[in-house]
């Protein structure tokens, strides 16, 4: 699968648990939108996926990436309900690093 290398930073991060690889894939001004909520700056995604890999510890399986859709498919899986289960991540770039992220 043919990612852009700041995604595979992105997913070499998340599975390492490593908040601050992570919240260095985004730019300064970067917004992040996951289970209802906005998270507006690096800052703020550091400290949102810290919480998140403390409480659920999961890890990414990119399953299908669309470069024209700018999407990712993934498995995750963790310690939460239901898992492992499928996720499209949508993301916006700029400058090489991800402007915005939209999970669903």
């Amino acid at each position: 699968m043919n990612l852009p290398a700041v995604v595979t930073e992105l997913i070499k991060a998340q599975n390492n648990f490593d908040s601050t690889a992570y919240a260095n894939c985004f730019t300064e001004t970067a917004v992040v939108f996951d289970e209802g909520k906005t998270h507006k700056g690096r800052t703020a995604i550091k400290s949102w996926i810290d919480k998140a890999n403390k409480e659920y510890h999961a890890v990414m399986k990119p399953l299908e990436y669309s470069a024209t859709q700018q999407t990712l498919k993934t498995e995750v899986s963790g310690t939460f309900p239901g898992s492992p289960v499928t996720m499209i991540y949508h993301y916006e770039f700029e400058d090489e690093l991800i402007q915005s992220l939209k999970i669903v």
